[in-house]
Formats: C-alpha cells, sequence, structure tokens
C-alpha cells in the first residue's frame, strides 16, 4: 500500500485463500483473540459477585474459538477494503522465483502467471518448525498453527517447548481448568527477558498449576489412540490428552525456488538481509519472520515500509528498530523495551532502578488486577531511561509510554516521569510511582 501510495506499481501475490498471512489465520490474532476469551472465562468465575452463577457457565475450546473466527473474518475484509481503495492487485497462487526479476505465480486448476518486476519483496512468513520423527498426523498431535482446530478442551496438555508461543499456550490451557506440563529445553523460560520478569512468569504459572521442567530433551514420542506420551531423555515419561509441539519455526522459503533468483536460504529456511533488509540480491528484499528475528507481527510491518522508503531513495533510518516493543501475552502480560538488568551488567553500565507494585495502584485494586509490576531501569549519572520492563494486565499497551519517552533525546530523563501528571486512577501512573522509587535509590 506505501508503494502504490508513493506512486509505484505495486502487486501482492497470496498463497492463502484470503489475505492476512499467517499472523491473521493461524498465529497473532485468534491465539490472542483466544487468550482474550479464556481470561474474561476465568475472571467471570473469580469475581465475588458472580459466584452464584459460575457452575452455570460451560464453554469449550471450540466455542471459545467462535470469538477468534469473529476476529479474523473483520481483519480479512478490512485489508481486503486496503488493497482495493490502494488499486493494489491481489494474484491468487503460490509464486516461485524464474529469476531474479521474474516470478511464476501457480493456483489450482489455472494456467501459470508469469511477471516481472524490478524490486521483489519476500513476505513469505514462517510456519511451526516440524522435526520427521514427530507425527502430525496423529490427531493427539499438533503444532501451534493446528492447535487451534482442536474439538474439544483437553483434561492434560503437554507443551514441548517454552518460548514466547508455549508459555503463551501454558498460561491459555491452565486458565481453562487443563492439567498443563510446560517443557523447557534451556535452563529458564524466556531467557531473552530481564531475569525478575521470568522469575515473576515461572512463579506464577507454577502458582496456576503448570508444571515446569526445565533442561529436558525429548527423545521420542508415543502417540496412542487414548493418549499420547512424551519420552524425554532424562528417562521421563509424561502422558497426556494433547502434545503441542511449540519449539522452534522454519521460514516459509521451501516453495519460492530462491536459488533462481541467487538466493540461498539458511538451515532455518530464512533470507539473510542487510540493515535495509535487501538480501545478497539487492533488487529482492525480505521482511518479517522470513527474514529472522525479532519474528514479531508489529516488526514486520515496520520493516516493509522500511524497505519501499529504501525502494524510493529516502533517507530510511534504521535507528527504528533499536527501540522494538516486545509483547507475550501470557496471563498475566508481558512487555519490554530497551535494555535489561544482565546487559547493563554485563555492559558495566552504572545503572539503577524504580519499581511499582500493581497491587498498590488504585486502578488495579478497582479492577482486580493486582498482579505485576513496573521496572524502570535507567543511568544513574543521567537518569537515562535504559530499559522498561512490565509484568501484569495491559503490559503490553502501558510500555508504549516508556518506548515513547525513550526515543525522545529530549524528554528521556526519569523525571519526566516526576514532572508530568498523569490520570488517577490509571495504571499508567505506575510510571510515577516507579520513578520516585528510583530517585529514592540513589546514593
Amino acid at each position: 500500500m506505501m508503494a502504490a501510495k508513493s506512486g509505484l506499481s505495486a502487486v501482492v501475490i497470496e498463497r492463502h485463500h484470503d489475505v492476512g498471512g499467517g499472523c491473521t489465520h493461524w498465529g497473532t490474532i485468534p491465539s490472542k483473540a483466544l487468550r482474550h476469551a479464556v481470561k474474561v472465562l476465568s475472571d467471570f468465575g473469580q469475581d465475588p459477585l458472580l459466584r452464584e452463577f459460575r457452575n452455570q457457565i460451560k464453554v469449550s475450546f471450540p466455542q471459545l474459538m467462535g470469538n477468534a473466527h469473529r476476529v479474523i473474518e473483520q481483519q480479512v475484509a478490512m485489508r481486503r477494503r486496503f488493497y482495493e481503495r490502494n488499486r493494489v492487485p491481489v494474484i491468487a497462487g503460490q509464486a516461485r522465483f524464474t529469476g531474479p526479476h521474474a516470478l511464476e505465480i501457480s493456483a489450482n486448476g489455472q494456467p501459470p502467471k508469469r511477471i516481472r518486476a524490478k524490486h521483489i519483496i519476500v513476505a513469505a512468513g514462517s510456519r511451526p518448525y516440524r522435526p520427521v520423527d514427530v507425527d502430525f498426523n496423529h490427531p493427539r498431535v499438533v503444532d501451534s498453527d493446528t492447535i487451534l482446530q482442536l474439538s474439544h478442551t483437553p483434561h492434560t496438555i503437554t507443551i514441548y517447548g517454552a518460548g514466547v508461543i508455549g508459555c503463551e499456550y501454558a498460561s491459555i490451557f491452565v486458565k481453562l481448568g487443563c492439567k498443563v506440563n510446560l517443557i523447557n529445553t534451556q535452563d529458564r523460560l524466556l531467557s531473552f527477558l530481564d531475569d525478575e520478569i521470568t522469575e515473576a512468569l515461572s512463579y506464577h504459572l507454577r502458582e496456576q498449576g503448570v508444571i515446569v521442567r526445565h533442561n529436558e530433551q525429548h527423545a521420542r514420542i508415543e502417540a496412542r489412540t487414548d493418549d499420547v506420551i512424551l519420552h524425554l531423555k532424562s528417562g521421563r515419561k509424561i502422558k497426556s490428552d494433547v502434545l503441542l509441539w511449540a519449539n522452534g519455526r522454519t521460514g516459509n522459503s521451501d516453495a519460492l525456488a530462491a536459488e533462481a533468483a541467487g538466493l540461498v536460504p539458511n538451515s532455518r529456511g530464512q533470507l539473510k538481509v542487510n540493515a535495509f533488509f535487501q538480501t545478497e540480491i539487492p533488487h529482492i528484499y525480505a521482511v518479517g519472520d522470513i527474514s529472522g528475528p525479532p519474528a514479531l507481527a508489529s516488526a514486520a510491518y515496520d520493516q516493509g515500509r522500511f524497505a519501499v522508503e529504501h525502494i524510493l531513495g529516502h533517507a530510511a533510518d534504521a535507528a527504528r528498530f533499536k527501540l522494538l516493543p516486545s509483547g507475550i501475552y501470557t496471563i498475566p502480560e508481558i512487555s519490554s523495551v530497551g535494555a535489561t538488568e544482565r546487559e547493563l551488567q554485563d555492559a558495566g553500565v552504572p545503572y539503577e532502578m524504580g519499581h511499582s507494585q500493581f497491587k498498590s495502584l488504585a486502578r488495579a485494586q478497582m479492577t482486580g488486577e493486582t498482579v505485576g509490576m513496573l521496572k524502570i531501569l535507567f543511568h544513574a549519572d543521567t537518569l537515562e531511561i535504559l530499559g522498561v520492563h512490565c509484568f501484569g494486565d495491559r503490559a503490553s499497551e502501558i510500555v508504549h509510554i516508556g518506548q515513547t519517552v525513550m526515543a525522545n533525546a529530549q524528554l528521556n530523563n526519569l523525571r519526566y516521569f516526576i514532572n508530568t501528571t498523569f490520570n488517577y486512577p490509571t495504571m499508567a501512573e505506575a510510571y510515577r510511582v516507579a520513578a520516585h522509587n528510583g530517585l529514592n535509590r540513589l546514593a
């Protein structure tokens, strides 16, 4: 759309029957809509005002997914309107390279179409990694795409892989009343996050009933008629109704015939890019999951626009990607931007921190969402904000206040939060509380 608005002739090639990609149909939108529905159901059950109705509400997994399907339909319709309004044709079919500037598009029952372009942006996304020794055809073995098609609410579920997707689904299913086994191949959850945040997540998952096992590797999977057994190399055997494999993702490059354009995907199916998202062939760009980390829908939007800015010859500043926020939709949410304590310690940066516990905020007390905290890391001498980490309800929204301040060199100072008047009562005032807490720590 940005290319079309800027006067370029642009076309989208989509292999799925609807626009929107993996984010809309199998990833972000359905899983977050499911999470919202589960949280509403859980909050209803815990509300003391509604205690007498608690046992009258029985909702199955497919019924909860109904909300997700409604949101997907709205997103697809909206995106189609955007393409139509901007006069961007959408060609249905699977594209593959036949040369550096040439693509062939195949669709069932139709002769192949061939197009040429001065510039090509590959945004083919990714899919769950499927090891060859795991039988995903068995109904009790699913990945993060096929789990959305479950026809029932399982009594027990084992999740292999404790990354973002694994942790999100663990918090969803435990809220549904399932017994959840979360198998982590590493020694701690989400090691890229601040240590204090991951410790809080681990504590609350366990408090809700999730059994977390660290440093485990799968040996084999025994899928049977009535259950599935995960055999671990440690000798443990874990039986459950369903096994969710959530260990890694693969870029969707295998059907692109990228070699015909002079490109060679890596072992994870990703295309190597430079700071401008150009591949080794300068007029071919790659954005989103297929270009590697951070593999976030929010980042993919900006990467696509950034690539078009570069094609147009505009001064595209890659600095915008230095302050990417991460949003993890566990229950409660996690979001962060900037450096972690470990990173600041390793770099020898003199820093201090300020805390605000949600249980002390009037708004949190009103809503009952008292679990969580806001943590601000700042330079001990200059008071520059270096990192913001949030755990709790609406964390993915709250973090943007800190992100905005950090991105503005004139505002980026801890005193900004003290000298700014926040609405009361709000969750945003956690910044004021944390800033005062941080100043009190300084010698």
